[in-house]
């Protein structure tokens, strides 16, 4: 009887010993080149190279799955992931629902239209302007900028389909995103300043949980501050966001 009560206290610290603690990431694969889907329709970009750095330091069993974008959130909420890493603003209003980890990303976010064709926010009065539905710029523009009338859009790639056809006038985006865009889009400049408010975008990006989650916001916290000295954050970062 000894026996056999040993083999399974050993059997069961082994296991212990082994086994990973499990986190389901939801993402929005819309949103290059923090997430998007690869020829594989795989979800890449620079929050699941981080995510997965992450899960690597925590020793974690990590996986990702697609979802739109103002479906996250709620998705958190009803306890289908246990984590959301997808470019999200870290905002007074969504912290009221999820608790966010330490800022990953500095954000900002910025106007693009045909170039030439505006040089500031105030001339856009009564044109449309794109962004996805359910994210901090969408709800910037409604309440900052009602005279603009906001277009929710699925994706911003539907959106930027519609800026090039001239069935927009502008799209509203992260800067770095932006950015990227305008690498492969000459015929598309920025409009006005970058916007810092810090009620919708100054704070930062960062990842959520649920509130009765601070056992794996600690350690999302932990393994932040430990990528971040070791420089495995800057090395992700310069290769999605090269300059």
């Amino acid at each position: 009887m000894k026996k056999i009560i040993l083999a399974t206290v050993l059997a069961s610290m082994t296991f212990g010993a082994v086994a990973a603690d499990k986190i389901r990431f939801a993402s929005s694969a819309t949103y290059p080149p923090f997430e998007s889907l690869d020829s594989d329709n795989q979800i890449v970009g620079f929050d699941i190279d981080l995510a997965k750095a992450l899960c690597e330091e925590m020793k974690a069993d990590c996986t990702f799955t697609n979802n739109p974008f103002d479906s996250l959130v709620p998705a958190l909420k009803f306890r289908r992931y246990d984590a959301v890493i997808s470019g999200m603003d870290i905002t007074p209003e969504r912290s009221q629902q999820v608790s966010f980890t330490k800022p990953y990303y500095a954000n900002s976010a910025i106007l693009i239209a045909p170039k030439g064709k505006f040089t500031d926010l105030s001339q856009l009065k009564g044109k449309r302007v794109g962004m996805e539905n359910g994210t901090t710029h969408q709800k910037y523009l409604q309440e900052q900028h009602p005279e603009i009338t906001a277009v929710a859009y699925d994706s911003y790639q539907n959106a930027i389909l519609d800026l090039k056809n001239n069935r927009l006038d502008g799209i509203f985006g992260d800067s770095a995103v932006v950015n990227q865009w305008l690498k492969t889009s000459p015929n598309l400049g920025t409009v006005g300043k970058h916007v810092t408010d810090s009620s919708y975008f100054g704070t930062g990006l960062g990842i959520a949980v649920r509130k009765d989650n601070a056992e794996l916001l600690a350690k999302l916290n932990t393994a932040l501050d430990t990528l971040r000295a070791n420089g495995t954050i800057e090395k992700i970062n310069q290769r999605w966001f090269p300059e």
